[in-house]
C-alpha cells in the first residue's frame, strides 16, 4: 500500500520465562522470611530485654480457653499491692522443678509479702500449694498471641534449628549474590553523542 501510513504490527507477547518466575518467588520468599525473622528477633528476643514487657510461650493446657500450648503471653510489670483476685500473675512454683507458671489468682491471703493461692482456668482445683512472692513489683499476663508460641518450638527442633542456623542463611545470601550478578550483567545504557551534537 503506497502513499499511506503503514499498519503497525500487533506486539508479539512472548512466554514468561521460568528463570524469571523462579527467581521472582524466590526473593519473595526470602524477603518474607527476612521480615518475619526480624519482627520476631525484635518482639520476643530483644524489646523485652527493656523490661517494658516479656513474653512467654505457653507449654500446658491448664489455662484454657484464656490461652493454650504453643500460644505466647505477654505479661506486664506492676507492684504487688496492686494485684487482685481474677489477675493471671506469673510467677515461681514453690514446690518440685520451681517452674514459672501463669495461673490465676483465687485467693489473696497476705500483702507484705504477697501471699497467694492460685488456679489454672482449665483445671478443677487450685494448685496445691501457696505461693510467697517477695518481690515489690511482679509479673501479671496482659494478652496472648495465638500460634507464635507453636513456630518457635517448631523452630527448636533440632532439624529445623540446623536449617534456620546454616541452611536459610545460606539461601539467602545466594539470593543476594544473584540478584547482585544479575544487575552487573544488564548492559549499561550507550549514551549517542551524535544526536547530542546535533542539539
Amino acid at each position: 500500500m503506497t502513499g499511506g501510513a503503514a499498519l503497525a504490527a500487533p506486539p508479539v507477547h512472548g512466554h514468561v520465562d521460568a528463570r524469571f518466575v523462579i527467581s521472582f518467588l524466590g526473593r519473595t520468599a526470602a524477603s518474607f522470611v527476612v521480615v518475619v525473622s526480624v519482627a520476631v528477633l525484635l518482639l520476643i528476643g530483644l524489646l523485652p530485654r527493656t523490661g517494658w514487657y516479656r513474653t512467654m510461650t505457653v507449654l500446658t493446657g491448664s489455662m484454657r480457653p484464656t490461652f493454650a500450648p504453643g500460644d505466647v503471653v505477654v505479661a506486664r510489670q506492676t507492684h504487688a499491692d496492686s494485684v487482685q483476685v481474677g489477675d493471671v500473675l506469673v510467677y515461681r512454683v514453690p514446690v518440685g522443678a520451681r517452674q514459672v507458671e501463669s495461673h490465676r489468682i483465687v485467693q489473696i491471703l497476705g500483702r507484705n509479702p504477697l501471699v497467694i493461692r492460685t488456679k489454672g482456668d482449665a483445671n478443677q482445683t487450685a494448685d496445691p500449694w501457696t505461693a510467697i512472692v517477695d518481690d515489690n513489683r511482679v509479673w501479671t499476663v496482659r494478652g496472648a498471641v495465638p500460634w507464635v508460641g507453636r513456630a518457635i518450638l517448631w523452630l527448636r527442633t533440632p532439624q529445623l534449628h540446623a536449617i534456620t542456623t546454616y541452611l536459610l542463611p545460606l539461601l539467602v545470601a545466594m539470593l543476594l549474590l544473584s540478584a547482585i550478578w544479575r544487575r552487573n550483567d544488564e548492559p549499561e545504557p550507550v549514551l549517542d553523542l551524535d544526536v547530542l551534537h546535533r542539539r
